[in-house]
């Protein structure tokens, strides 16, 4: 694997901003875009070969499902800011240490919230008045992943940590193999096996499980930057780490408390045709969202490390490279969203549910506008995060996760289905405001720090 390695110091501190947005950010997002395809195939199986109450349990259970991971991806995140920073400092043994209490922080984090969520996930499940069957698979589909989780969430740590040490290609290639392993599995267990909700969520924890192996083997072979060491805990670190996650963590807790919400409302509104129309909704953003994810994920350790290394110029550059290209993707989105929305849901409804189709290309529609605005609040969350300001990161998420959304839900009450399937398009205009704001005075105070260049200090 040391061949396709970069030198982490040649990669993030030398190669010109937009070289190095363009060699980091285009294997990320087919790294990313790689992980989302088995969330897609998923969607067409199981719409194709299980059934709408299967689709139903997915949507009902996978709240849950990514409660219990984001912890591990709390972590996971939260280290690789300070990480990242630590190296641009030169400070590679303290970077070492975070990196080694991390990786045992996720995985003890994982065993516990796993018990819990595998205890008390079938029991919030009830509480969402599903229809019988639609409970019984969806308590099956979250047992599984919690089960499994402690080893299999390993995975997207090592993902981010396979990047900060230079491994970019390494990264994008594992990504495309835990697909392709993923989706090969999908179609033994649910296609030749038959064995339903049961083989998908099987195929999804086997593949991340494999791929966990297979990223820890150039840490162990003592081959990247970040190098094992004894750990050593302070509490202070463990804040850090916490503090630094915690907008990751928000994010992915609140919005799933408030997909629980939608669930309910979704089945007290329309039942579960318009839960299983949402799941559309949900699954088709799966082919638009991992190109934003990628962009910015792939280029929080750049920025990080020139943050670090207070070449502020170099991550203003950066960051214009993250916002230009986010918002081409997202007009582009959008476009194919409304255009082609009937075709879309038809990837992952039989055409002989007429209804369904229906209901979900029109809730695909509503749900597309979302596009407008969304990129630069997530642009602007995934930088904070990468400069540890993670204040600025949780406000920007705990409005766009759960503040806004509920308020639109009151707002948007008379519109019916109609009102939810708007949620989230109407909800990231206050949001994006509020991250044009941030960012205005952000980029005020970068005007007046001191930057560190090869010829020395400057302001």
């Amino acid at each position: 694997m040391s061949s396709v390695k970069i030198d982490h110091h040649e990669l993030y501190g030398r190669t010109p901003p937009v070289r190095l947005f363009f060699r980091a950010a285009i294997p990320g997002v087919i790294g990313m875009f790689a992980m989302s395809i088995y969330s897609i195939v998923e969607g067409i199986f199981v719409g194709q070969f299980i059934g709408g109450d299967a689709f139903a349990a997915i949507n009902l259970a996978m709240p849950l499902v990514m409660i219990n991971y984001s912890v591990a991806d709390m972590i996971g995140v939260g280290s690789s800011v300070p990480i990242s920073i630590a190296l641009g400092k030169k400070k590679e043994e303290q970077a070492n240490n975070i990196f080694s209490c991390a990786v045992l922080l996720i995985l003890a984090a994982a065993v516990l919230f796993g018990a819990v969520m595998f205890v008390l996930g079938p029991l919030l499940l009830q509480a969402m008045g599903a229809e019988p069957e639609v409970l019984r698979l969806a308590a099956i589909y979250l047992r599984i992943n919690a089960a499994m989780g402690p080893v299999a969430t390993l995975v997207f740590a090592m993902d981010n940590f396979l990047r900060i040490s230079g491994y970019v290609r390494v990264s994008m290639v594992l990504n495309i193999l835990m697909s392709g392993l993923q989706v090969c599995l999908l179609v033994l267990f649910v296609v030749v096996m038959k064995l339903g909700l049961v083989g998908s969520s099987l195929a999804i924890n086997l593949g991340m499980t494999v791929c966990t192996g297979i990223a820890l083997i150039p840490f162990l072979r003592k081959r990247t930057v970040l190098k094992f060491r004894r750990p050593r805990f302070s509490t202070h670190l463990v804040k850090e780490i916490i503090a630094c996650g915690s907008p990751t963590f928000l994010a992915n807790t609140a919005g799933r408390v408030f997909s629980l919400l939608m669930n309910y409302l979704l089945l007290r509104m329309g039942g579960t045709m318009a839960m299983s129309a949402y799941s559309v909704v949900m699954y088709s953003s799966d082919l638009v969202q991992p190109f934003l994810y990628g962009l910015c994920d792939s280029l929080q350790p750049a920025i990080g490390y020139n943050w670090g290394n207070r070449a502020y110029s170099r991550v203003k550059q950066l960051v214009k490279c993250i916002f230009v290209s986010t918002a081409v993707i997202s007009a582009m989105a959008i476009i194919i969203f409304l255009t082609l929305s009937g075709q879309i849901s038809s990837m992952f409804v039989d055409s002989a549910e007429t209804e369904l189709l229906a209901l979900s290309s029109h809730a695909l529609k509503l749900f597309s506008l979302k596009f407008f605005f969304w990129w630069l609040a997530y642009a602007a969350q995934s930088f904070y995060n990468a400069i540890e300001r993670p204040k600025n990161a949780a406000i920007l998420t705990l409005s766009a996760a759960i503040v806004v959304p509920l308020i639109m839900v009151g707002i948007l009450w008379p519109l019916g289905l109609d009102g939810l399937f708007l949620n989230q398009s109407l909800t990231f205009l206050p949001v994006a405001v509020m991250a044009v704001l941030m960012l205005k005075k952000t980029g005020g105070e970068l005007g007046e720090r001191k930057e560190i260049t090869n010829g020395g200090t400057r302001s």
